[in-house]
């Protein structure tokens, strides 16, 4: 497949309930997509439940008001922590249906980094650009979509 041209404007939705985790997987993706020549604009939001909904936001957006600049791919961060409760549960899995719904449906390319994790140790060594950099490998995955999609002539910019 060929590379995407012009360069792809992807949306990062990054979650902040762990900053400094959220910092790091940013730095990632923003490395990544830099070196892809990418524009990119980020959009913060609470904690990982979030996700689905911000980019459910900018879809509807984009909807209504059809002189928006269009988002050609999103790359989605953030980490949840095992707690004491049941929590967890529902916040990974609901975040990770929300938005393998939204991919469904609208065919969008997403790149998936939540981090679901025991514990901080193990969040640090998957968010960590020394470590395992799962935000560069979030916005590769987005990236690897597009050429997809485009290879399906699903996307022309």
């Amino acid at each position: 497949m060929s590379e995407i041209m012009p360069p792809p404007r992807i949306m990062i939705v990054e979650a902040r309930f762990y900053e400094d985790i959220a910092d790091e997987m940013v730095a990632g993706a923003i490395a990544a997509l830099e070196l892809a020549n990418a524009e990119f604009e980020r959009f913060p939001v609470p904690g990982a439940f979030e996700i689905p909904a911000a980019v459910k936001f900018a879809l509807k957006a984009m909807e209504i008001d059809e002189t928006r600049q269009r988002f050609d791919g999103y790359v989605t961060l953030g980490c949840v922590i095992r707690g004491e409760t049941t929590h967890y549960d529902y916040v990974c899995g609901e975040s990770a249906r929300g938005l393998m719904d939204l991919t469904n449906r609208y065919s969008l390319a997403i790149g998936y980094g939540i981090l679901t994790c025991e514990n901080r140790e193990q969040a640090w060594a998957r968010a960590s650009r020394d470590g395992g950099n799962k935000g560069a490998a979030a916005a590769n995955a987005c990236l690897g979509m597009l050429r997809m999609k485009s290879g399906f002539g699903l996307y022309s910019r």
